[in-house]
């Protein structure tokens, strides 16, 4: 039996305890009720030691990250195997994201996602090339019955690669519960990584909070702290006096050629008693943008740094919390000393803590005062209104009561059709965005189809004409405005001219972009016939590999990209093979 480090560790009972051994400290943690199987999948690579680029539920911008990154030593090609029997559930092809993806489902209820994959197996890349061309889009999601590509275990799907929103060669893995979608750490399930080092432990931070919502202003202060190896300890003890929550930064990292990576629990105790606890099993993808309530946002803003709070904002609705007591916030005002202590571990089992000392205050409570702006609730919708802006935000977008702030600017100099509206500020962050509509009096009828509501920083955020205003669906608050975009896009020719003999060339080669709205399409078409053109997002490289599609001889061939407001523009030229 492949022993599971999580299971062998942590059992499944909902509270486990730990003995402290050799300075290897653990404390009762409720981590997981669930069994997993831990015999049935077997690596989806064979390069061996495995190691990881990335980790199960490490902090990434606007999102948990969904699985294991495996490293590839810094190159594609290598064979991805599927884990265990099945069928291929799920064919992706995407200009971002995953790029080329393949999904497989098991009989065991569990779902396997491999992306960024460089190409697919010879029979899966028929099935999708085809697909491609009786669609005539690069860009498919298709779900094949389960009878067309059956799997084994062990059997050769695809090769890794680079492909999509990759920031580097590598294979991106998933395991997820087939009913309910929801993606699971895939160390529970026998997939191990060789891990002996414990989370590193990089600040301590407590917020000064005194009855307030969490936001931007809330004095934030850095607590000292040292140690190494498993055990830290502050410089000093903390004096405080009423209510405050705590914050921490931590990374992990393990055996061999190991990434910057997440950890995989959180656990606060005050005065032997757990407060908080985070545990990263599991989660819905529709939650995993709360990511930005489970950290400090400004903070995350303004220097990239990532405190994860130890207090839960009220409309956070992740899973990954347990044992709250008071969502995490603690009051000080007894005036004797309270022992705290962090407990932070990986998904191996290895362990760091940090205890520390509070000096509680004896001051009474202070009744928060309130700050300027319009108070909205965190559960309910919320709706602003002006001579020339509406804004209305959606039941569950808010993870914290806000005091909303507006104000109208200037137009700016250059292409804009309205004044700049500031629409609170880009320290809040949402979880499914705004509705914006802004009046659009001094735009011609003729540049309606045109318009578009930008950002100040230059980003546009789509927009479409609704009785007079022109509307749009922000996913941040910011500053914004209208302005018009009546420029068709860019191609540029790499390897390919009017006229150019492509004998011995595998594929013709062009750099595409957009000033404005964004590339909506693109479509090329060779004697006529339309021909599969692949994007890459990230290098903004458009390519038709050539096939028996295109015999030796002449051709004429003609490429046609459009934006997101329909101006097109056309590349036509002849060549030969």
């Amino acid at each position: 039996m492949i022993k599971n480090p999580i299971h062998s560790l942590f059992k499944t009972s909902l509270l486990v305890c730990f003995s402290l051994t050799s300075n290897y400290l653990q404390a009762q943690q409720i981590f997981s009720t669930n069994k997993y199987p831990i015999t049935d999948f077997r690596q989806p690579l064979d390069i061996m030691p495995p190691a990881l680029a990335g980790s199960f539920g490490e902090i990434r911008g606007n999102h948990f990250h969904s699985g294991i990154d495996f490293r590839t030593n810094q190159r594609e090609g290598y064979p991805v195997y599927a884990v265990a029997d099945g069928y291929i559930s799920r064919l992706r092809v995407q200009n971002s994201g995953f790029g080329q993806a393949l999904y497989l489902n098991h009989p065991n209820g569990y779902t396997t996602v491999y992306g960024h994959l460089q190409r697919f197996a010879p029979k899966i890349a028929t099935i999708v090339k085809n697909l491609e061309y009786e669609k005539k889009s690069f860009e498919i999601d298709e779900f094949p019955e389960a009878t067309l590509i059956p799997v084994r275990k062990g059997e050769i799907i695809a090769w890794s690669g680079n492909r999509g929103s990759s920031g580097g060669p590598h294979l991106h893995f998933e395991i997820r519960d087939t009913k309910t979608e929801e993606t699971i750490n895939p160390q529970f399930f026998g997939i191990d990584i060789p891990d002996n080092i414990p989370p590193i432990i990089h600040g301590l931070y407590v917020y000064r909070l005194n009855g307030k919502t969490f936001n931007e202003s809330i004095p934030k202060q850095a607590i000292g702290i040292t140690g190494a190896s498993g055990n830290y300890k502050t410089l000093a003890p903390i004096s405080l006096t009423g209510e405050v929550g705590f914050g921490i930064v931590v990374t992990d990292r393990h055996n061999g050629l190991s990434g910057t990576n997440g950890v995989y629990s959180i656990q606060l105790e005050l005065d032997g008693k757990m407060i908080y606890t985070s545990a990263l099993e599991r989660f819905s993808f529709e939650n995993s943008k709360a990511i930005n309530s489970h950290i400090d946002y400004p903070t995350y803003i303004n220097t990239k740094r990532s405190i994860q709070k130890s207090f839960v904002d009220p409309g956070n609705p992740l899973k990954i919390y347990s044992g709250l007591v008071n969502s995490g916030k603690i009051n000080f005002n007894d005036g004797v000393s309270h022992q705290l202590r962090y407990i932070i571990t990986d998904s191996k089992g290895n362990s760091s803590v940090l205890p520390f000392t509070v000096n509680a205050g004896s001051a009474p409570t202070v009744a928060a005062t309130v700050p300027g702006g319009i108070v909205y609730a965190y559960n309910k919708v919320n709706e602003f209104n002006s001579d020339e802006i509406k804004v209305l935000i959606p039941q569950g977008s808010l993870y914290n009561d806000l005091n909303f702030t507006y104000k109208k600017l200037p137009k700016p100099a250059g292409n804009a059709w309205s004044n700049i509206h500031q629409i609170h500020n880009r320290y809040t962050p949402l979880h499914t965005g705004f509705n914006l509509w802004i009046r659009a009096d001094a735009l011609p009828e003729n540049l309606r189809n045109k318009a578009l509501i930008v950002s100040t920083g230059g980003s546009s955020q789509g927009g479409s004409f609704d009785n007079g205003y022109l509307k749009a669906n922000p996913k941040n608050f910011g500053s914004f405005y209208i302005a018009i975009d009546t420029i068709a896009p860019r191609i540029i020719p790499i390897n390919i001219a009017n006229g150019k003999s492509m004998t011995g060339l595998s594929k013709m080669t062009f750099k595409i972009s957009d000033n404005l709205s964004g590339i909506k399409s693109f479509n090329g078409y060779i004697d006529g016939k339309w021909a599969l053109m692949e994007f890459d997002t990230k290098t903004a490289t458009l390519w038709h590999s050539f096939d028996d599609r295109t015999a030796s001889g002449k051709h004429d061939f003609e490429l046609v990209v459009s934006d997101v407001k329909d101006n097109v523009r056309r590349y036509s030229i002849s060549f030969a093979r």
